[in-house]
């Protein structure tokens, strides 16, 4: 049993239908979604390039072999070797496991700032994504409308809380989409609308080679965003946000971009843990639990290439653990060798819209164009289906340009962070 199916569960399951034969064993997931989502890609649905369907691995196609189970797990029995699901309707179940792989992944961090988990939207699945652009659009649209002036600057103002890689390229492709969509809105000049990105840290993108930070900071300040580094967010209320300088910014859309933690049910395990990730040796097991592994953002993995550190919450580790990870569960069913968890890093590349976008392939720094065909070329090496989709819809931008529509599909209440965060 595998719960979760983000990169490392998705991955572990692709890795085990193809180790162990035909009737070895009986493989279940349990997500609460039918599809591995692709999050490198949610800034381009977002930003109306990309269709949500292209951003969505269907687990039924991929995972030929493997039962899903819909719904989320509320408990674990170690003892037992029994898991305890909700499912979708709300209905509660228990599944038997003999060996179970954590990949539950993470959850957003709302950190302790007043008015965040009631005003902000979060940026980590397609409904948050399309809820997003559609919210764009319709703060433009109610902007031209608007008759007094200061309302009209509100909702002219978009906030993105945290520069790292989510939180740059929203800013980045969201400034995008609303300089192509002023060609539809004839009452707003574009110095009206106003982007700003904040973040407590001294760089932009401080996660990842600081050779990326300075590249990635002109393209945005060029493009006219605020960048304000070293402040942080005090406050979040439904028309203004608070700097920790003392300033206070009149706007409709906060997108919190700060980061992540592990899911809570690493907490319900009551397991040793390491900044709050369940600790695990190089082979990805649970050291003292037989048959239990973990991987991705919900374990503690040690780094290798950093001895006395654990690997990073990135997709690339998520990946490569959940691959390792089969390998180790088929191994511990007596098919193949046990493996320890080694990887090589290749680098980190960042789209920031248009024709830019800064990478470090192999640690050589690039940025424009060049980045811009690299960072493309890896998405399309890392989506597990549906290449040829994403290739038109980018084709298609270049050619026709993005469609400038909202369908309000998505309500408020369904991505507002404090919901989301209790059902999680």
């Amino acid at each position: 049993m595998v719960v979760g199916a983000g990169f490392a569960g998705f991955h572990c399951l692709r890795t085990l239908e193809n180790r162990l034969p035909a009737g070895a064993a009986e493989l279940v997931v349990v997500n609460p979604a039918d599809y591995m989502l692709y999050v490198p890609l949610l800034p381009e649905v977002a930003a109306a390039i990309l269709e949500p369907r292209r951003v969505a691995v269907p687990l039924r196609a991929e995972l030929a072999r493997t039962r899903v189970v819909l719904g989320n797990v509320s408990g674990i029995d170690l003892a037992a070797r029994t898991c305890s699901v909700i499912d979708v309707e709300r209905r509660p179940t228990v599944l038997r496991w003999d060996r179970l792989v954590l990949a539950c992944g993470a959850v957003t961090r709302l950190l302790s700032v007043p008015g965040v988990a009631e005003h902000a939207m979060g940026f980590k699945s397609i409904a948050e994504a399309v809820y997003l652009r559609d919210h764009i659009l319709r703060q433009l649209e109610l902007a031209e409308q608007a008759t007094d002036a200061a309302e009209r600057a509100a909702r002219t103002t978009f906030v993105v809380v945290g520069a790292g890689y989510t939180g740059t390229e929203v800013v980045g492709q969201g400034q995008l989409l609303t300089r192509d969509a002023l060609r539809f809105f004839p009452g707003l000049r574009a110095d009206e609308v106003r982007w700003l990105l904040v973040d407590l840290a001294s760089r932009v993108l401080p996660g990842l080679n600081p050779r990326l930070s300075g590249p990635a900071q002109r393209v945005l300040c060029r493009r006219g965003v605020e960048v304000r580094l070293r402040t942080t967010v005090s406050e979040v209320s439904d028309t203004c946000v608070s700097l920790s300088d003392g300033t206070e910014i009149p706007t409709r859309t906060v997108v919190w971009c700060v980061g992540v933690r592990p899911d809570p049910l690493v907490d319900v395990l009551r397991l040793p843990t390491r900044e709050g990730r369940l600790a695990v040796d190089d082979h990805l097991t649970v050291p003292g639990q037989d048959g239990l592994f973990a991987a991705g953002d919900a374990a503690a993995v040690p780094d290798p290439a950093h001895p006395g550190q654990i690997t990073p919450m990135t997709a690339q580790h998520a990946q490569r653990q959940g691959h390792v990870a089969g390998i180790n569960v088929a191994a511990s069913l007596g098919y193949g060798q046990p493996r320890r968890y080694r990887h090589r890093d290749l680098g980190f590349t960042v789209d920031l819209g248009g024709r830019e976008a800064v990478a470090d392939p192999l640690h050589v720094p690039v940025t424009g164009p060049l980045a811009k065909s690299i960072t493309r070329g890896y998405h399309l090496a890392a989506l597990p289906t549906g290449r040829s989709r994403v290739v038109l819809d980018w084709f298609a931008d270049v050619v026709a340009g993005r469609q400038i529509v909202q369908f309000g599909l998505v309500s408020e209440s369904a991505v507002r962070l404090a919901e989301v965060d209790r059902i999680a």
